[in-house]
């Protein structure tokens, strides 16, 4: 079996731009940002002059736009979020890099920020390329156990197959599922975002773009990590 050589945690820089003495300024950001997306600016444009204004770095920047929402999408997101109570007996659909690599983070003390639509997100990327870490598995146990305690009928876990792994990490939440008797199948495929925003089951992400175009999603990731990672290093900036 492939054996995981790294951890996903702490950006070397991490504990310097979200130091006690940065939240306060990038706090105020969020606002501004969020005030400026409200009114029609795009995230490009707005995020560079709040940015430039509070002359942030560039992983401040990521947080502070990951963070962000207007008052209109956030209650629309909202009305559409569904509890781990009504996940009985129903149809789960999971983006699986987004979920694992949220779950990874917390799990190695990386920066997760609660954000003002109540997900929890942290900065890591794909990009074409994933390598599962030492937290990989124990993530994976930790979302299957909390499920399993909900009984959902099916739950369906789509990987990004252009991303190099992803068939290595739908056969690692193959095989746990298998173990535990969980009701997991897993599916690598090219459409993953338009099969999560077409679905009429519920959808487990943290994407805003596929959190504003779905029917029905459930803050799982949240979920997780106040349940199961009480130490994780959760950043609040809602101010």
């Amino acid at each position: 079996m492939y054996m995981p050589l790294r951890h996903r945690g702490v950006h070397p820089k991490d504990t310097e731009y979200f130091a006690k003495d940065q939240l306060p300024k990038l706090a105020t950001a969020v606002k501004e940002l969020s005030w400026l997306l409200g009114r029609g600016y795009s995230m490009k444009a707005a995020l560079t002059l709040v940015g430039d204004h509070h002359q942030l770095a560039t992983r401040q920047r990521l947080a502070v736009g990951r963070i962000a929402c207007t008052d209109g999408k956030i209650a629309a997101r909202q009305a559409k979020c569904i509890s781990l109570e009504a996940l009985k007996e129903r149809e789960v659909l999971i983006d699986g890099f987004n979920l694992i690599i949220t779950i990874e983070t917390a799990l190695g003390g990386g920066a997760v920020f609660d954000c003002l639509d109540g997900c929890y997100r942290d900065l890591s990327s794909v990009y074409g390329s994933y390598r599962p870490v030492e937290e990989t598995l124990p993530a994976i146990e930790l979302i299957g156990d909390l499920l399993a305690g909900y009984h959902p009928e099916q739950v369906h876990w789509l990987f990004d197959r252009p991303v190099s792994n992803s068939g290595r990490l739908a056969g690692m939440v193959q095989h746990l599922g298998d173990a535990h008797n969980w009701p997991f199948t897993t599916e690598t495929t090219d459409r993953t975002d338009a099969l999560l925003t077409a679905s009429r089951h519920i959808v487990v992400s943290c994407d805003s773009a596929i959190l504003d175009r779905t029917a029905h999603w459930c803050n799982l990731a949240r979920e997780v990590i106040m349940r199961s990672v009480p130490d994780a290093w959760v950043i609040d900036l809602k101010g």
